[in-house]
């Protein structure tokens, strides 16, 4: 019998009628200028829905440049012409002063482009980097967040997670059980999926830069 975390990204990967599956592929620092693009496209709103504050264009660029991939896990939904629409931040810290017995603690980050709303790629996101802190052995995932981001309250209590409000905050907290034969597959498919995927789009794109004719000045 399939393990559940199997069974629903097997079910995530058929997608809705009508609508192309969502694929979740870890990123690296090759996609580190992507990364940038995607989050200044941000406009204010989201700024302040991602990041909790209103945070300036060269503010996005210092956290952008800071990320080290070596240590945290950064996750990302590419479109068909082969743009980032959205991007997961899974940042790791030490578990001290959290009711936890494990090393570490795991805090997630998210923001979908405007134009990819609606089709599934917040949650999407949450639930690979769920995956991934239980194939880890991280049993607690924390989510921060404003209460009038609505879609990140959503996706926080359709997982579950425990939230706290406070100040117009909201700081949530998932239990993760520990990893499973599923849940260890599911992650491994998914990745070489998104992978294919991935590199399908980018061949795509070269493609089309290089048969596209240069405009002359």
């Amino acid at each position: 019998m399939l393990d559940n975390p199997l069974q629903r990204w097997i079910q995530g990967l058929r997608g809705k009628k009508g609508r192309a599956p969502v694929l979740v592929k870890e990123l690296g620092e090759r996609d580190r200028r992507r990364i940038l693009r995607h989050l200044l496209a941000l406009d204010s709103g989201d700024r302040l829905l991602r990041f909790g504050s209103m945070v300036p264009d060269e503010g996005i660029t210092a956290y952008v440049g800071k990320i080290d991939f070596a240590r945290d896990i950064v996750f990302g939904v590419v479109n068909n012409v082969f743009q980032l629409v959205g991007v997961g931040h899974l940042a790791f810290a030490p578990s001290e002063g959290k009711k936890t017995d494990k090393e570490q603690i795991a805090e997630f980050g998210v923001s979908v482009s405007a134009s990819a709303r609606g089709q599934g790629v917040g949650p999407r996101l949450f639930q690979r980097a769920a995956i991934h802190c239980r194939n880890s052995d991280v049993d607690t995932l924390y989510m921060q967040c404003l209460t009038s981001n609505q879609t990140m309250m959503h996706i926080a209590k359709k997982a579950g997670m425990r939230i706290k409000r406070e100040y117009g905050e909201a700081d949530a907290h998932l239990e993760l059980p520990p990893p499973s034969p599923g849940s260890v597959m599911a992650e491994a498919l998914e990745e070489q999926f998104a992978v294919i995927d991935y590199t399908v789009k980018a061949n795509a794109r070269a493609a089309v830069k290089f048969f596209t004719p240069k405009k002359t000045p």
